[in-house]
């Protein structure tokens, strides 16, 4: 009786399938403050395509336009601290 068995050597895991590092953690979570202002303006926007925009609609896109820019400004006056994973 012959055995069937594979040739090649063992798979091991690619650079695609691991796990997020701890550093790359880090670093989503440093940016998660930008990340959800800029899905809240998305929001507005999109709320705003739904229908004819009014001025309720208006103000808040220019609001969270604002949020998104205050956030980014934060982001970079911490970039000056050293965060694993993130470069400046």
């Amino acid at each position: 009786m012959k055995y069937i068995v594979a040739d090649q050597t063992v798979v091991t895991a690619d650079v695609f399938d691991r796990e997020p590092t701890a550093a790359e953690l880090d670093a989503i979570a440093f940016e998660m403050p930008v990340i959800r202002a800029e899905v809240e303006l998305l929001d507005a926007q999109i709320i705003a395509l739904d229908r004819t925009p009014n001025e309720v609609d208006a103000r808040r896109i220019r609001r969270a336009r604002r949020k998104v820019l205050a956030v980014r400004l934060a982001a970079a006056n911490l970039t000056t601290m050293h965060i694993p994973g993130v470069s400046a």
